[in-house]
């Protein structure tokens, strides 16, 4: 779950769409550090039919540069929707005004170039110049996942510009490109999460065609794309959809105000909504997988869950398209029901995080125990995670107050159903200054976290920027134009962390254009000693995942964890991962060594002993061991 503002059922906004752009700015509020070029509507006109759902809506227009046109109530595909035929085409800017009202964006306009409070634009897939014909897919189980944020990926934050760092990303032993959302938000820049309008793409980002572009390159050069996606919640500025029908509800309460209504009057056309959204990226945008965003808070009492269905029907398109098409799933249940087949009850995602084999890695590893670390931070917790996939299941949480999880059935469940990892954008991001593991680590410490979770049983993630340990913070940024709606993240933002005792100075105001600034990847580090270091540990991990059937075996039964003193052995296979924790120590380990496969640390290279290891310093060492018949 990420930092979000609560959002609110209707913004407003400027009345008259037509050569709108963003509301003013104040003094000393953000400024575009470019013009970014907005796009004409096609000369290629034709009749087109514009549909809308607004069920209690007593008349809607449809709303053209050249003037309103009255749309007829036709209750087709389903009760409450209008619809008009009228002339359009690629880049066709339209809105609606329902009973008189002010005109809106389209709920399912799939493209806003003049901004979220400004007319929709009609896309047509078919002007994507596509060259991926001979791709084949990838399945998300096993993959190599690298979550990625345009915004800051590059200085320049485009699709254009992440294309260019692909390149580094094969090198890097990548498999699956995860790209934070890019649903439309109000402002230039934002972590993605306060996005108002799902199946429109951020304009400055490079729209609709720059996504599909981007995912091109992808394929290209074997990569898949997963898209971040948010159906639990609309950000606070922008957000128009009660004005058409009941797509929020009070029934369920959530951490932002009304639950998105997936169980009350009107929820069939809310959950077709989401499930079509869902659809048209793999669709028409060519996308691999989802992530889906907080599941746990998408408050669903139907005898079949939103998940549920979106999970068949994302499988049924599978089989059309014939190619896998996958659905990761955050979830903070703890629960692998939701990995499990629809058939068996379960709710049929591919995967889901687990944020358990994050805390366990930086508790064990940083010594913080603050918050939901509470439990965690002891060799053993790293021990029973990696060998049960979570460790609150069926066991007392501190942070929680209560019993939580449930005990994964290892004989059915592989670990590869799990994403470890780490870092993510909120376990950096959420901290008060954003700072990386590697702010908070010895290089070699960073390495053997990454060891055990590149070369672990889980399907591995890696936040960008950390296979180079990068300088740069990646901290929490909004540029919301409204001055109020700004100041109130601000102020919200930084007395947050002032309850648990931060000077407000020392928290870094999200508006504030510096803040996002600092969180740019600085690509001319990875030429720098220090940094190319790091990343050539990475790089030999991924490899040795790729190569090493050991590494990728999924068995979790197979998993074993030994610890002893300030040592901690991984098992996998043939294979040992060990690491020595703040000094070196001599290390048994089960089979006898006969190979050195990979190390990292700062003092003499490992020794093979006849029943283990040693090393005179902190260390990680990979060995391969000849076990005993």
């Amino acid at each position: 779950m990420s930092s979000r503002t609560s959002p609110s059922p209707s913004s407003p906004a400027p009345s008259d769409f037509r050569g709108a752009s963003h509301p003013s700015r104040a003094s000393g509020a953000w400024e575009a550090p470019q013009e970014w070029p907005v796009p004409a509507a096609s000369d290629k006109l034709s009749p087109m039919r514009f549909e809308l759902w607004a069920p209690a809506a007593h008349e809607v227009e449809l709303v053209l540069d050249s003037g309103r046109v009255p749309m007829q109530r036709s209750d087709s595909p389903r009760p409450g929707w209008w619809s008009v035929e009228a002339e359009g085409g690629h880049g066709t800017r339209y809105a609606y005004a329902v009973d008189d009202g002010d005109p809106r964006p389209d709920p399912r306009s799939g493209w806003l170039p003049d901004g979220v409070h400004a007319a929709s634009a009609v896309v047509d897939p078919a002007t994507f110049a596509w060259t991926d014909g001979d791709w084949a897919g990838r399945d998300a189980h096993g993959a190599v996942f690298y979550e990625l944020h345009v915004g800051t990926f590059t200085g320049q934050g485009t699709f254009a510009a992440a294309v260019q760092k692909l390149d580094h990303l094969v090198e890097l032993g990548v498999d699956v490109v995860e790209v934070l959302p890019v649903s439309a938000w109000d402002g230039p820049w934002n972590w993605g999460y306060d996005g108002v309008a799902p199946y429109a793409v951020q304009q400055e980002y490079g729209g609709p065609e720059g996504f599909a572009a981007f995912v091109d390159a992808c394929h290209t050069r074997g990569l898949a794309v997963a898209l971040d996606c948010v159906y639990n919640h609309l950000g606070p500025s922008g957000n128009y959809l009660a004005e058409f029908g009941p797509y929020f509800t009070d029934k369920h309460d959530t951490p932002w105000g009304a639950a998105v209504n997936l169980d009350d009057e009107g929820s069939v056309e809310v959950r077709r909504w989401i499930v079509d959204n869902a659809l048209r990226w793999f669709r028409d945008f060519h996308v691999d997988a989802l992530r889906l965003d907080a599941v746990h808070a998408l408050v669903d009492d139907s005898p079949t869950h939103v998940l549920a269905q979106l999970a068949d029907e994302v499988a049924e398109l599978s089989r059309g398209l014939g190619r896998p098409l996958s659905l990761v799933a955050e979830s903070d249940l703890n629960d692998a029901f939701m990995v499990s087949p629809t058939a068996q009850g379960g709710r049929g995602m591919s995967a889901q995080w687990d944020d358990d084999v994050h805390h366990a890695l930086h508790a064990w590893l940083t010594g913080e125990r603050q918050g939901y670390y509470a439990d965690f931070g002891d060799a053993e917790v790293v021990k029973t995670t990696f060998e049960e996939a979570f460790f609150h299941a069926d066991r007392f949480s501190t942070f929680r107050g209560k019993v939580w999880g449930t005990k994964v059935d290892r004989a059915k469940v592989p670990g590869t159903a799990f994403l470890g990892y780490l870092q993510t954008h909120d376990q950096v991001g959420n901290r008060a200054v954003g700072d990386r593991i590697g702010h908070l680590l010895s290089p070699t410490a960073q390495a053997a976290g990454a060891a055990l979770y590149l070369l672990g049983p889980f399907t591995p993630m890696v936040f960008m920027g950390e296979e180079w340990n990068a300088s740069t913070k990646w901290q929490f940024f909004t540029s919301f134009p409204d001055p109020e709606l700004g100041e109130a993240v601000s102020h919200g933002r930084r007395s947050e962390f002032g309850e648990h005792g931060w000077d407000a100075e020392d928290v870094p105001d999200p508006q504030d254009p510096a803040t996002k600034e600092a969180s740019v990847l600085r690509w001319e580090e990875l030429s720098e000693a220090p940094h190319a270091r790091m990343l050539a540990w990475y790089r030999t991990l991924t490899g040795l995942r790729r190569a090493v059937p050991d590494f990728a075996a999924a068995d979790l039964r197979a998993v074993r964890v030994d610890v002893a003193g300030n040592a901690l052995v991984l098992h996998r296979g043939d294979h040992r991962i060990v690491v020595t924790l703040g000094e070196g120590a001599d290390v048994e380990v089960e089979g006898t060594p006969v190979e050195v496969v990979a190390q990292f640390g700062d003092g003499p290279a490992a020794e093979l002993l006849g029943g283990g290891v040693r090393t005179t310093a902190e260390s990680v060492v990979v060995l391969r061991v000849a076990r005993s018949v």
